[in-house]
């Protein structure tokens, strides 16, 4: 099986396997289009689920 991709969050690059301590990574993503995106994913569920604890605030 080969190593899945992380976020390395202190090198700024998407890397395979894990060669950053676990605290600098991001993932594990399938390939590495996914990895370089997930500072976009992360911000894209975070602006999801603010929508959804706006809405539940706010009784809708």
């Amino acid at each position: 099986m080969a190593e899945r991709w992380y976020y390395c969050l202190k090198h700024h690059r998407a890397e395979q396997g894990r060669k950053c301590w676990f605290a600098d990574r991001m993932g594990p993503y399938p390939d590495q289009a996914t990895a370089e995106r997930a500072l976009d994913i992360a911000r894209e569920r975070n602006d999801r689920e603010d929508s959804r604890d706006r809405s539940w605030r706010e009784g809708e």
